[in-house]
């Protein structure tokens, strides 16, 4: 027996008397012969009273749905919704066609029934649009009335609608004359428009609330505790397929109510999906996006995807060298996406070459690669282990660290940034394990000079500005929306990023008695944080619970507690963040992306994959060069670049290499490489490369700059740019830097036709040094024509490197 999930073949909450037709099932040519079942959620079906509402999904079917209820216990009225009329317990029977399922449905005795603020009135003017930022949830409110953003300060708003302007927005002796009612209904002026109808449920919602006296309510009972929404995962065969969700909120006391017409739902991916009021989620064209579904401060997410609709998709295993390659194969068969082969020898090792080191292979280093008759995977991790264990490697990754870390002079002064570059390089060099690199910086303190780490502090210089980092850089978490307001798309409030700044309000800087050097150190006075809302002190807090974490006792330097917390292993965000980043450093894109933007509303494209990755890099005490092995050593990071039809559109599951354009470094540094001629650094020692240069401030870096060398301003990928851009293709065809490069009289050309060098070999070499590979026969065969046809060989050599260093195969990284 099969069970074909709603999206196979439409989607929709089905209900007596609705015809499937109305939510675009006739799209989808499917017929009832094609299930063999159908499935009701959710099962069994509660419901806290008399009073409340629910709806049910029926999944599997694509003709009208309708339903028999022995008990007589509950109706079907607008909307959809399901009615109970009494309590009691029945079984409601639900049929489409000749498919049955059978659904138990209980309802509890009615307790007292008040409508409150808190679980009733808010999320009406939520939904309705008076908290949002273009209306009464602005920072200065709208026309003299303000209400928090999205309603995420419940009291706030409460204590402004009754109290402010001497409570005249109600009439308690007329309560359906109250300004709260009239203004929305526009029967008083309203700058809003019309955002109520007299004969509407949310307008009975609040009269009846001003009747009852205008409750707030308790926070132990009418507070949500948790959403969920069903399905909890959404698959769609083809574009033009429709998914119905349901959104449950259960709350404090227990209790569950249906709040799909009241949540906000979107699309993260509007180009593939797309989302109605109706709680439809339709495909807009072949991809993946995620459901975004929030209501009163919580956030679920989920998972959705559009298939491909073409017939003949047959899964072809391809080899597997470790566990990467079995959760990432294991997703693409699901969704019907076929990976690509690995590449070849040649193209792996320049690829390899570039990540690990931002370096070119040699053309020797590439003859040898070619001829060594060993296993293949044998000697790709044979060359893994050299290029990890080069000058080149710690250069590039100290480079990278260099970018998170802010190492810039405009910050820590020259003598500063030499320092912290070397703390750095030493610790790449190392292979320092990454918690004890993070301990080192968070827990620092003394001299910037004889204790290089505390670097760090000089660069994030206040609380909230060393909290903001910290925990983007460490945890993949931004915290800066909940600085004047609780986050609007995230749990995070507005006294977590107070009580997490708090843990570094205890450290000072204060001037050195040697030149550029500064200390950190301990306050005695003023070490306190206060908050800006009621002035008062804000003790340490951490953000999340974590089993073994240091005991706070609120007093003198806190860091130490709060590092412990941070790189605990049991911290769910740690490891994830790290490994996240790191991935993403060789295929282009984080698992979640952007990398340093982990939240609910953010999911993961591949949450199996990444908690893998985490727990791997834990299981090795945080070895990140045996994560960088595993990740290379895989044949998903070895997939070529070439495409099927079923890959082509993948641009997120890692099913194929995604060719990326060499960073303002690495193509410097190519370019030096392939002509034989050095780019010349002032202020430098003259043999330097571009990736060893310490920070954006060395002068004649006018070409890193163009091609997106970040300025260090902000602890960001985001500031590293590596887009192409019309000014940067004239640069490369007409600029200083390739042209000089070619023309070097002590360059690669000069250097092969002065040796000797037949045309054979010149051509090769010149493939060789910029596209790491031979000549294909009728690349060669061109090029050689070329010599023949013209007197120069010099000329007709330069030429050729010139093409050679601006075709897509040099300037990516493929």
């Amino acid at each position: 027996m099969r069970l074909i999930p709603i999206s196979a073949m439409f989607a929709g909450l089905l209900w007596a008397l609705i015809p499937s037709s109305a939510l675009g099932v006739g799209a989808t040519g499917a017929t009832i012969e094609e299930f063999q079942e159908i499935r009701v959620e959710p099962s069994p079906l509660v419901f806290s009273g008399p009073g409340s509402v629910r709806r049910i999904l029926v999944t599997g079917i694509t003709a009208t749905a309708d339903y028999e209820d022995p008990g007589g216990l509950v109706e079907v009225q607008g909307e959809g919704y399901l009615h109970p009329k009494k309590s009691g317990e029945t079984t409601l029977r639900v049929t489409a066609e000749a498919l049955v399922a059978d659904v138990a449905v209980r309802i509890e005795p009615a307790g007292e029934q008040t409508t409150t603020f808190l679980k009733d009135v808010l999320p009406v003017i939520n939904k309705v649009g008076c908290t949002q930022g273009v209306c009464h949830g602005a920072a200065k409110g709208k026309n003299g009335f303000k209400l928090s953003l999205r309603g995420y300060d419940p009291r706030f708003d409460y204590q402004s609608l009754l109290y402010d302007m001497s409570g005249r927005r109600f009439n308690r002796a007329d309560p359906a004359r109250s300004l709260m009612l009239a203004k929305p209904t526009q029967e008083v002026a309203h700058g809003g428009g019309l955002r109520l109808k007299r004969d509407s449920r949310y307008y009975d919602t609040l009269l009846q609330w001003i009747t009852d006296g205008v409750p707030y309510g308790e926070d132990s009972t009418d507070r949500v505790r948790r959403l969920e929404v069903l399905p909890e995962e959404v698959f769609l065969t083809a574009p033009g397929r429709k998914q119905s969700v349901v959104v449950l909120a259960e709350y404090e006391d227990g209790s569950l109510r249906d709040v799909t017409r009241e949540a906000h739902l979107g699309s993260s991916n509007t180009e593939a999906i797309a989302v109605t009021d109706g709680a439809l989620v339709e495909g807009q064209r072949v991809g993946e996006g995620a459901l975004l579904v929030r209501y009163e401060g919580k956030f679920v997410t989920v998972p959705v995807t559009v298939l491909n609709p073409s017939s003949g998709f047959q899964w072809r295993p391809l080899p597997q060298y470790n566990y990467i390659d079995e959760l990432v194969d294991g997703k693409l068969e699901r969704i019907r996406v076929q990976p690509s082969p690995p590449v070849a020898d040649s193209e792996f090792l320049r690829r390899v070459s570039l990540d690990l080191t931002g370096r070119l292979p040699g053309p020797e280093e590439i003859r040898a690669f070619l001829a060594d008759p060993a296993d293949r995977q044998e000697k790709r991790t044979r060359a893994i282990d050299r290029l990890m264990g080069s000058d080149a490697y710690v250069d590039h990754w100290t480079l990278k660290w260099g970018d998170l870390l802010r190492n810039n002079r405009k910050f820590l002064g020259h003598k500063g940034i030499w320092s912290f570059r070397e703390w750095i390089r030493q610790s790449v060099a190392e292979n320092k394990p990454y918690d004890q690199l993070v301990r080192e910086l968070l827990a620092s303190k003394g001299s910037t000079l004889e204790n290089p780490a505390v670097n760090y502090f000089r660069v994030a210089r206040t609380p909230q500005d060393a909290m903001e980092t910290t925990t983007q850089l460490f945890l993949g978490v931004r915290m800066v929306c909940a600085q004047c307001h609780d986050h609007p798309f995230e749990k995070w409030t507005q006294d977590q990023y107070f009580q997490m700044s708090a843990f570094f309000s205890a450290i000072g800087i204060r001037p050195g008695f040697k030149s550029g050097e500064e200390i950190v150190y301990e306050k005695r006075q003023d070490a306190e944080l206060k908050h800006p809302k009621n002035g008062r002190v804000v003790e340490p807090r951490y953000l999340l619970p974590v089993k073994g974490a240091p005991k706070l006792d609120g007093t003198g330097d806190q860091r130490p507690a709060l590092v412990e917390w941070l790189i605990s292993k049991e911290n769910p965000f740690f490891a994830r963040a790290v490994a996240n980043r790191v991935w993403s450093y060789f295929f282009g894109r984080g698992i979640i992306e952007p990398v340093d933007d982990i939240r609910a509303s953010n999911p993961a494209v591949n949450a199996p994959l990444l908690d893998a990755l985490a727990q791997d890099l834990k299981d090795h005490d945080y070895d990140l060069q045996h994560l960088m092995r595993t990740i290379v050593e895989s044949r998903t990071y070895q997939a070529s670049i070439q495409t099927n039809s079923w890959n082509e559109n993948d641009g997120i599951n890692f099913s194929r290499r995604i060719p990326r354009r060499l960073s303002a470094e690495q193509l410097a540094d190519a370019i030096s490489a392939a002509t034989g001629s050095r780019v010349e650094f002032e202020t430098v020692p003259d043999d330097s490369r571009a990736a060893q240069l310490p920070d954006p401030h060395v002068e004649n870096g006018e070409f890193l700059d163009l091609f997106g060398r970040p300025q260090r301003d902000e602890p960001c990928e985001c500031e590293r740019k590596n887009d192409m851009s019309l000014s940067q293709a004239l640069n490369l065809v007409n600029g200083p830097t390739v042209g000089r490069a070619v023309a070097d009289p002590q360059g690669r050309v000069a250097s092969l036709i002065l040796g000797g060098a037949s045309d054979r070999e010149l051509i090769e070499d010149l493939y060789l040094s910029t596209l790491s590979r031979p000549p294909t026969e009728s690349e060669f065969a061109s090029a050689a024509r070329l010599f023949e046809e013209r007197e120069s060989r010099a000329g007709t050599a330069q030429d050729l490197l010139w093409a050679l260093l601006n075709s897509n195969a040099f300037l990516f990284n493929r």
